[in-house]
Parts: C-alpha cells; sequence; structure tokens
C-alpha cells in the first residue's frame, strides 16, 4: 500500500514538472492580453508629434480623395441644386487651418507623415509632447503611397524604430498614437484585423487593417506592435464604419522613406507591360495547371520588358525567385525594385518554362484589320469587323494591332451570354492568331462538329479574357 501511496505522489510531481513545459510549447507563440499599455505608451509618446499645416483647399492626396472625396463617384452631387445659391457665395478656394499627426524618426528631426496631411500647405507647424513647437519644411513626398517626410531643425530628439510589418500577424496586438481631432497624444489600442487590404486609392494598395480607434487627425500617426516598433503608418478611416482603419506597412514606407531621404524623390522599377491575373479560362487555353501567375496582355515597344523579350501571352510566375500570385504581387515587387537593377523573370510561353533577364527602367509618374462577311453574324452572333488603324484611333488600340473588331452582337445568340463586349478585340482562335476574316473562318473550319472553340478576346490597353463554344 506504501509503494502505492509512493507511486501516486511521484506521478503527480512528474506531472506537475511537465505542466509547464507543456504549457509553454502550446502557448509560446502567443501574445496574451497585456495587462497594461502603459509603458509602452509612455515610451513612445516622445517620439509622436502633432502636425498643423495652414493651407489652401485643393484636395487630398490619393488615399484622402478616395476616401473623402467625390463622395457620389464623380457624379453631380444630388444636393447642389438645393445649396447651390449658397455655395455660390464661396470663394473658390480658401485658407483652412488642418491637423495631422507625425512620428519622429530621427534624433536631428526627420519625421514622417502622410502627404494629404501636407499636401499643398503654406505653413506646417510641428508640436512635440511637450508643448514646444518648430516650423516645419518638406524633404520630400511620394502621393502614390500617401507618404511624406518633414524636417524641423531641432536636436536629441526621441525617434522611433520600424518593426517587419511582415512579421505582425493577423490578430496580433497593435497601438496608436496620434491626434484625432486635435486631441494630442491620444493612444488606442486593438489589433491587427487583416493585411494586404486592397482599397482602390492607387497601384501601391497593401494595407494593414486595424481596430485601433483611429479618427480624423490620427492620419500620418505611428501603428506599434507592443515592442514599440512602428509596423504601420495610420493613412485612413472608412467614414460610415466602425472598428476599420488603414495603415501603410513599414515594410513599404521604409524604402520609400529612405529614398525621401536620400534624394527626395521616389524613383521606382519600370518593366513595360500591362498584366492581368491568369483566370481559369486563361489557364485551361495555355495550358497551365494552375491559375497562378500573372498574364502579360501587352508589351510597352522600347521598355525593359520588350528589350529583353518578353512577349504577349508570356505568364510570369515568380521575379528574384518570389512567386508572383497575383497582378499586385508584381507590381509591389518591381515598384520597389531600384531602377537600373537586372531581375530574373521566370515565366511560360507556349507551355514551356523560360529565364528571362530584365534590366528595369524608371516607371513614371503616369502609368501609361477586314472581316467583311456581308456585315452579317457569325455562328455565334458575332458581327465582327476588321481592325483597321482608324478604328483603333477610335477605340483607343495601338494603330498597329491586328484582330477583328466586335461590332454587333445578335440578340439572343450565344455571344450575348458571354463577357464580350461591343470594341472587344477578337485575336485568337485556338491559340492561333488572326487578323482577317479569312483567317477566322478558316480556322473554325478546321474544328469538328461538337469540338471546342476557344476565343480571345482583348479589351483596351490590357485586359484579356477567353471565351468557350461548342462549335454547332
Amino acid at each position: 500500500m506504501k509503494q502505492i501511496k509512493k507511486l501516486f505522489f511521484i506521478l503527480i510531481i512528474i506531472a506537475l514538472m511537465a505542466a509547464p513545459a507543456i504549457a509553454k510549447k502550446n502557448y509560446k507563440n502567443t501574445r496574451m492580453v497585456p495587462v497594461s499599455f502603459a509603458e509602452l505608451a509612455r515610451q513612445a509618446k516622445p517620439g509622436v508629434v502633432n502636425i498643423q499645416t495652414v493651407k489652401t483647399i485643393e484636395g487630398g492626396g490619393r488615399v484622402y480623395n478616395h476616401f473623402f472625396g467625390q463622395p457620389f463617384g464623380g457624379k453631380q452631387n444630388p444636393f447642389d441644386e438645393f445649396f447651390a445659391p449658397f455655395l455660390n457665395q464661396q470663394p473658390q478656394s480658401r485658407k483652412e487651418k488642418s491637423l495631422g499627426s507625425g512620428f519622429i524618426i530621427s534624433k536631428d528631426g526627420y519625421i514622417v507623415t502622410n502627404n494629404h496631411v501636407i499636401k499643398d500647405a503654406d505653413q506646417i507647424k510641428v508640436i512635440l509632447h511637450d508643448k514646444t513647437e518648430y516650423d516645419a519644411s518638406i524633404i520630400g513626398t511620394d502621393p502614390m503611397t500617401d507618404l511624406a517626410l518633414i524636417k524641423i531643425k531641432a536636436k536629441k530628439l526621441m525617434p522611433l524604430k520600424f518593426g517587419r510589418s511582415s512579421e505582425a500577424d493577423v490578430g496580433s496586438w497593435v497601438v496608436a498614437i496620434g491626434s484625432p481631432f486635435g486631441l494630442e497624444q491620444t493612444v488606442t489600442a486593438g489589433i491587427v484585423s487583416a493585411k494586404g487590404r486592397i482599397i482602390g486609392s492607387g497601384p501601391y494598395d497593401d494595407f494593414i487593417q486595424t481596430d485601433a480607434s483611429i479618427n480624423p487627425g490620427n492620419s500620418g500617426g505611428p501603428l506599434l506592435n507592443l515592442e514599440g516598433e512602428v509596423i504601420g503608418i495610420n493613412t485612413a478611416i472608412i467614414r460610415s464604419g466602425q472598428g476599420i482603419g488603414f495603415a501603410i506597412p513599414s515594410d513599404l514606407a521604409t524604402g520609400v522613406i529612405d529614398q525621401l531621404t536620400e534624394q527626395k524623390t521616389v524613383s521606382r522599377g519600370w518593366m513595360g507591360v500591362a498584366i492581368q491575373n491568369v483566370t481559369e479560362k486563361l489557364a485551361e487555353y495555355y495550358g497551365i495547371k494552375e491559375t497562378k501567375g500573372i498574364y502579360v496582355a501587352k508589351v510597352y515597344e522600347g521598355d525593359p520588358a520588350d528589350k529583353a523579350g518578353i512577349k504577349v501571352g508570356d505568364i510570369i510566375f515568380s521575379i528574384n525567385d518570389k512567386t508572383i500570385d497575383s497582378s499586385r504581387d508584381l507590381t509591389l515587387t518591381i515598384g520597389s525594385s531600384s531602377v537600373g537593377e537586372t531581375v530574373t523573370v521566370k515565366l511560360i510561353r507556349d507551355g514551356k518554362e523560360k529565364i528571362v533577364k530584365v534590366k528595369l527602367g524608371k516607371r513614371s509618374d503616369q502609368d501609361p484589320e477586314e472581316i467583311n462577311t456581308n456585315d452579317g453574324y457569325d455562328s455565334f452572333g458575332f458581327r465582327l469587323k476588321q481592325m483597321d488603324s482608324d478604328i483603333a484611333r477610335k477605340l483607343g488600340y495601338p494603330e498597329d494591332i491586328k484582330g477583328l473588331v466586335v461590332i454587333d452582337m445578335e440578340s439572343g445568340s450565344l455571344a450575348t451570354k458571354t463577357a464580350v463586349r461591343q470594341g472587344d478585340l477578337l485575336m485568337e482562335v485556338n491559340r492561333h492568331k488572326i487578323s482577317t476574316s479569312e483567317e477566322y473562318q478558316q480556322y473554325l473550319k478546321q474544328i469538328n462538329k461538337g469540338g471546342i472553340i476557344q476565343l480571345l478576346f482583348r479589351r483596351g490597353n490590357s485586359h484579356v479574357f477567353v471565351v468557350s463554344f461548342e462549335k454547332p
């Protein structure tokens, strides 16, 4: 009996000793709810500033306009007719004070904020945590990412450090500090709600979404992890939503800020291609096993991709061994690369993998045939016409483009049940390029009754898609 009791106690002791190890194993990567954010806030507050500007009202940056400009989608405001008599009495532009936030990144006065906070400002005033005020000058701005770098004449400041936004998991705790509605040094806490959000503000959308309370005036302030590192720059809110704020990820921001610090402007890599995601239809059409990678819909003549030998129809799936799953992946990867850098592009052409070396150029600030079948409809219900330079100019296509343009579709036909529209350009039949009515009819005749016919269409400068039919 004594031996059984002894064994029982030994087992209890072993279990108690093992419990911490088990707990540690199961929860070693989990950060539980902090008891307090007080110490983090105390250490970070000296690095956060309030920004006051006096400016002529002419609108904000890309993100600002997306959320606060043209709330009726660019259409006539339905209330204009009621308010017009009053609006007409107002000046075309006026001076107005506005508020924002920022954070210090160097001891000698460099400060990061949003471009829309300081855009068109006649005067920029920075207020530190101790109420000291300084006039600030603009070092450089990047409207594409809504970032700006300003500077004050000060020394021995307390800068914040950048962390890696890629290491901030969804669900991890974050703290936002800023001046919402001019209320300086306001601290709010929440979690990373999502990453990689696209909000339609520009080509480099890659926002962190957070439910940490963010309001007007928070723009430009830091989003911090529990180590007090900046993993995002608070930028946008949805006014009609609650608990939905957006921050520019630090991994994107640091490259921009480095360039602004060194050369006061931002230069981005440029391949010179128009691209789109690979759909199931395109994957099937080109014999690709997975709907990954991006489809090259256009190659700009004389640009780096053209010089390197990339062609329309290529499927790019990797750049510098980084997997490219979407158009956004390629835009962010190339945009964050240096001008003059040579990148290794892996692609699929005619079902075979190829490797192409592309020396990147500099991205500009602005992103850059008769089927006379008696004008009748074909067996699918398309009325097609051979493209010529005059039609191309009118429809916005390159003047030397080849193919058959859709000028009409027969009511109730198979054509009307597809995504094809008037003005779309038919370029290939079952992967055979066509430029005349005769070529189109020739390839159709080669397909037996019941066989699958795949038509490759192009819309505008870049979008391409595939439509499939069973031959009647």
